[in-house]
């Protein structure tokens, strides 16, 4: 019988399971732009040398390269490493590891094959992506934030930048990063052509394709942080130098967050106290991701809403009838559900 090459057991079971063994885990991201001809052969490799080490995460594979959020055993390391040495273009790419380490940062492994390995909504055959812009280390950055010439700019989405950012960086308020693209191009750059552009984001990716774009339209002074945010902090730290990202780093894993310094930029999205504790609400059908504070998690049972505090109160079959209205609501109206910075300042409702 084939082995299967996916995850068979339910949520549930495998985070009781991951916390039961309460190993000592390593949390990383990296990703590299190349060519693969067969994302789906490559997919399926990766699933069978990194399963049996008890590697879990978050893993796309496309044609233009691969994009990974993972975690696996200390105990693994070694064997670990060897299968990343055994692929040509993985040799020498620059692992980032978390700042500060949680045991469940993924509960199961998953791979999957996608058409990009970040969606763009680019239609260009001649752009190329690894025409980049130039990478700086984090005292070269530090230099460039004191140029009153540059343009920092958060490659981000509004959720995450409204947690932690460098100072005086313009943070557009965009959902994703195909909304990014022509935000800044036609309400930053197209007045300020000749200034340079410094870009910044969680681990480079971002930063990657955007400078190659930007440059491929006209711009070409730009820049950005060598390994994003994580790996600036990993080297501020060793070298002494000053960390000038205030508060947050947004993850995408189950700790939702870094904490980089102890400043605190944003408010609880329910009663306004200061808070960047980030969570999904506790109604499955709902599932918000917001920023909630300990008392208002109490007085609303984890909930975002007085909608979904009730909600959870009904029995199985009333909320699935619940959920499915609401997602026809949602698929006819166009909107998602999804707190906007500054035009939510409370969601009670």
């Amino acid at each position: 019988m084939a082995k299967a090459l996916h995850n068979l057991i339910n949520r549930k079971e495998l985070i009781e399971e991951r916390l039961r063994e309460g190993k000592p885990m390593y949390t990383l991201s990296f990703y590299a732009y190349a060519h693969i001809g067969n994302p789906q052969v490559f997919r399926d490799h990766l699933y069978n040398v990194w399963e049996p080490l008890g590697v879990l995460g978050r893993v796309h594979v496309a044609q233009e390269g691969i994009n990974a959020q993972i975690t696996y055993p200390t105990e693994s390391k070694e064997a670990w490493e060897a299968t990343m040495k055994n692929i040509s273009f993985l040799k020498e790419i620059r692992h980032n590891y978390a700042v500060e380490e949680k045991n469940l940062s993924f509960y199961k492994l998953t791979i999957k094959v996608r058409n990009k390995i970040l969606a763009d909504g680019l239609r260009d055959d001649t752009f190329d992506v690894t025409n980049k812009g130039r990478h700086l280390d984090a005292q070269e950055f530090n230099e460039k934030l004191e140029d009153k010439d540059t343009i920092i700019i958060d490659m981000r989405n509004h959720y995450e930048h409204e947690v932690g950012r460098f100072e005086n960086a313009v943070t557009p308020d965009v959902d994703n990063f195909r909304d990014s693209l022509p935000y800044i191009e036609e309400t930053i750059l197209q007045s300020n052509q000749e200034k340079e552009v410094l870009l910044y984001c969680t681990g480079g990716i971002r930063c990657e394709k955007a400078s190659a774009w930007f440059k491929h339209k006209g711009y070409n002074n730009v820049y950005q942080l060598e390994g994003g945010i994580i790996h600036y902090t990993h080297e501020a730290k060793t070298q002494g130098l000053v960390n000038k990202f205030k508060g947050k780093n947004f993850v995408f894993d189950h700790r939702l967050g870094e904490r980089i310094s102890e400043d605190i930029l944003s408010t609880c999205h329910q009663c306004g106290s200061p808070c960047d504790d980030h969570t999904n609400c506790t109604n499955v059908g709902c599932n918000l991701l917001f920023i909630q504070c300990p008392s208002c998690a109490q007085d609303f049972n984890a909930c975002c809403s007085d909608t979904c505090m009730e909600v959870i109160t009904w029995p199985e079959e009333k909320q699935s009838i619940w959920r499915k209205k609401r997602k026809e609501d949602e698929a006819k109206s166009g909107l998602r559900n999804v707190f906007r910075k500054g035009r939510f300042p409370n969601n009670t409702e």
